[in-house]
């Protein structure tokens, strides 16, 4: 039987404690991702859905992105392109 120490929990809270705060980048990244997930889910569910939008983001994925009311950063587009082919590889 293994037992268990009270203090582990105050001990890790205090090591915890401790640390260096987290770097502001990585608060604003960390924030950013459900709205860029969000962002993700809803080009691929349109891609899927709108042959239309689909060739669109096909020929030219920044101004379909910008079409679509986001900006084209080039980490979304790499994002979007990663999940379409991904999406497209599940389908063969």
């Amino acid at each position: 039987m293994i037992e268990s120490d009270p203090y582990a929990e105050e001990d890790i809270g205090r090591m915890i404690g401790l640390l260096p705060p987290v770097p502001e980048g990585w608060v604003r990244a960390a924030q950013e991702i459900p709205a860029f997930r969000s962002m993700l889910d809803e080009l691929v569910a349109r891609a899927e859905a709108d042959e239309v939008f689909q060739a669109t983001m096909i020929a030219d994925l920044e101004a379909a992105l910008a079409a679509a009311g986001y900006e084209p950063e080039p980490r979304a587009v790499e994002a979007v392109r990663r999940q379409m082919r991904a999406r497209s590889e599940a389908d063969a």
